[in-house]
């Protein structure tokens, strides 16, 4: 057991195993996984944009689609409420963690696009607990813990629809249940 608590420590990134007991460990790894189980599906959801393009060349605004978040593989004893708004520019996914929300985005790297994402969570009262930022040549990954101020009066699908929203501003939504 010590051997691939190892193996696995070894596999993850320092700043996801907050102390070196097993619990500690083992919630660092699926944390690792499942970012990277995002990072898979955003990048299978990319292939896919590309093989229905018509053309190499710029792409066409297409509505945003917002559509509930599936029940997560790591987490089988309860269903988490969330929401995904996803456009060509970008990925967004909030979800209810308990007391909080996790908040991912997916894009292609834009210059000063965290600004305007702490900018969003900020004027809607949320608080931020933790920022993650993954890169992979040109893709940012970046994965938040939110804390949902007493003031805030938005759902996680407007959340993602309001995230979404700080990527481009000629973009619109449409509810898909």
């Amino acid at each position: 057991m010590n051997e691939n608590l190892k193996v696995l420590r070894s596999l993850t990134p320092c700043f996801y195993i907050k102390r070196g007991d097993q619990a500690s460990i083992i919630a660092g790894v699926i944390e690792f996984i499942k970012e990277l189980h995002l990072v898979h599906q955003s990048l299978e959801a990319k292939k896919r944009r590309k093989s229905l393009s018509p053309s190499p060349g710029p792409s066409t605004p297409r509505p945003l689609q917002l559509s509930p978040t599936p029940e997560s593989p790591f987490n089988n004893n309860f269903k988490e409420l969330g929401a995904s708004c996803n456009s060509p520019v970008a990925d967004v996914e909030a979800r209810l963690c308990g007391s909080n929300v996790m908040l991912t985005t997916i894009s292609k790297r834009i210059p000063g696009q965290i600004v305007k994402i702490i900018n969003v969570l900020e004027k809607f009262s949320f608080e931020i607990l933790n920022l993650n930022i993954s890169t992979m040549q040109d893709t940012v990954l970046y994965s938040f813990v939110i804390k949902i101020g007493l003031e805030c009066q938005l759902s996680v699908e407007e959340l993602a629809v309001e995230v979404q929203k700080s990527f481009s501003s000629d973009v619109f939504c449409i509810n898909e249940i």
